[in-house]
């Protein structure tokens, strides 16, 4: 094996039975990784400078193709079922010899790099990739060591990534030939059959799910965090389409991070070293942040290029609806690093509420927080996916369940306990609809949410009077700064007062129904913390 570029003194790939491959490419620089896509044709420049590529077959990730070895480490710890599905531990060293196998005789591309901005939980990890454009995507994710830390680096845990390499089900007991398996016993991630890279970034993330909540004492989150001038931190929590990525972008505020963070004792934590948004019409105008970041050195991933000037169209959704572009977060102007911030003061759950019932803000107690934390509720609209034509409600544990692989019960008690350490404020933001339900209302005006934000922020809602909501009991502000009075009680929006309440009941109801599945292993308190279903429209 031949190695070439920046690595610890005696380090190979020997102990990861690597010993085969005819050359090894040590944590190259963004731009040797460009110059590598683009000289093997798998990649062009836009105009912009940033690398444009196609991730092949799977433009998205694959839910049911991603398992965990089931082991003593995990068989007790983790919540199996259709999210975290088992994987037997000899057909995962069967399998895993399968990829090594396979990438005898091929170029890889090794990168060094770190999880977790907080020094005392950062990880080490080295990930083995076939293709350089997959290991751009990792240099630009995850946290970059300097050139004093890969002469010392010893990796914790290792992601051995092949999407040229297909899997047969019969022998290696996946469902089809693309899967991510993650051994806890082995620290290692093998993913194959699949070129898209949020496959490597969400199995670390699951990775971190399990760890940081079991055995350090640490909230794992899928939110994004920003830092305000007086050094006080807010966390943004929210499903595709509620305004996460939109609302947590603030030119007053410093950006910790926009996807993945760690709550410990005294600190907010990015896991990563960057970002990965979504680009389907994408604007200047909209997300200039994002939009400013794509140049040299960002990854984009199944956007459509004019072939007059090698621009991107940003609204063609011929080959996904899910474009991506991946890059460091110093493409941010406005970011802190390192990407820490202390305990947070607020937090947002933002949610599309397509039915137009849930009012545009209110506060939640303890015990609604974790309901709703554990809830993760949205709605799907027309247009989002194919198939939908009503608005569909979505629940996803956590607010993130693909990648939670411990009941969420342990993830929300957690999230009571600090809420009590810290007292943080929780509140639940309506970023849907307004005056009716989809079809009939119209979508909340982007300035109330922020004004609403913003004044929960400053302490401006403080002092207002609340009432509480007569079906889901949440505290309703009765007046912000900028917002009109009758935008926040959204009942009073609605001509026809009956149609509210019978709708407002039919998505309690669902909240009820989803939560069934959760009350085995849920405390009392959190389950008395259920809308009143009771209630006589």
């Amino acid at each position: 094996m031949n190695n070439y570029g920046k690595r610890a003194k005696d380090a190979s790939l020997d102990y990861l039975g690597l010993s085969n491959v005819a050359f090894a490419y040590w944590n190259l620089t963004p731009a040797e990784l460009v110059e590598e896509t683009i000289t093997r044709g798998q990649g062009v420049l836009t105009n912009t400078g940033a690398l444009a590529i196609d991730t092949g077959e799977f433009t998205g990730r694959s839910p049911k193709d991603r398992f965990i070895v089931e082991d003593d480490e995990t068989r007790e710890n983790v919540w199996w079922g259709d999210i975290n599905i088992k994987f037997d531990q000899n057909k995962f060293d069967a399998l895993y010899n399968r990829i090594t196998a396979y990438l005898a005789g091929k170029e890889v591309y090794v990168r060094d790099a770190f999880a977790c901005a907080d020094d005392k939980f950062k990880m080490g990890l080295r990930v083995v990739n076939e293709y350089p454009w997959s290991n751009l995507f990792v240099s630009n994710m995850f946290i970059r060591p300097t050139d004093k830390d890969i002469e010392s680096f010893n990796p914790e845990w290792h992601v051995i990534n092949a999407p040229g390499f297909k899997a047969d089900p019969e022998i290696d007991g996946t469902r089809q030939h693309n899967f991510a398996v993650v051994s806890f016993s082995r620290k290692t991630i093998i993913i194959g059959g699949t070129g898209y890279t949020g496959e490597i970034k969400k199995g670390i993330f699951s990775v971190l799910n399990y760890i940081l909540p079991q055995h350090k004492n640490t909230l794992s989150m899928h939110c994004s965090a920003n830092i305000g001038k007086d050094g006080d931190t807010a966390i943004f929590f929210g499903l595709s389409g509620t305004g996460k990525t939109t609302l947590s972008s603030d030119p007053n505020r410093q950006l910790i991070g926009d996807d993945e963070h760690g709550w410990s004792e005294n600190s907010v934590f990015n896991f990563e070293g960057g970002c990965y948004a979504k680009t389907i019409d994408l604007t200047a105008e909209k997300e200039p942040q994002i939009y400013d970041a794509i140049k040299f050195g960002a990854l984009l991933e199944n956007v459509v290029l004019n072939e007059s000037d090698s621009s991107v169209d940003y609204c063609d959704k011929s080959k996904t609806e899910n474009t991506r572009v991946s890059y460091p977060i110093n493409h941010i102007d406005n970011a802190v690093e390192p990407s820490v911030g202390k305990n947070p003061k607020n937090i947002f759950f933002l949610t599309c509420d397509a039915y137009g019932v849930l009012p545009p803000i209110s506060k939640l107690t303890r015990a609604q927080a974790m309901y709703h934390f554990m809830s993760g509720y949205t709605a799907k609209v027309a247009g989002t996916e194919a198939g939908i034509t009503e608005p569909t409600t979505a629940f996803s544990a956590c607010f993130g369940a693909p990648f939670m692989p411990l009941h969420p019960s342990k993830y929300a008690e957690m999230l009571g306990k600090k809420m009590d350490e810290t007292k943080a404020n929780v509140w639940l933001v309506n970023t849907g609809w307004s005056g009716g339900p989809y079809g009939v209302g119209s979508r909340m005006k982007l300035s109330y949410t922020r004004a609403m934000i913003t004044a929960a922020l400053e302490g401006k809602l403080d002092n207002v009077e609340f009432v509480n909501h007569e079906i889901f009991g949440v505290k309703v502000p009765q007046e912000c700064p900028e917002v009109p009075n009758e935008i926040l009680n959204p009942k009073n929006t609605w001509e026809n007062k009956a149609s509210y309440d019978e709708k407002a009941l039919a998505l309690a109801e669902k909240f009820v129904n989803n939560f069934k599945k959760f009350e085995a292993e849920t405390s009392e308190e959190i389950i008395a913390a259920a809308p009143n279903v009771e209630v006589n429209a």
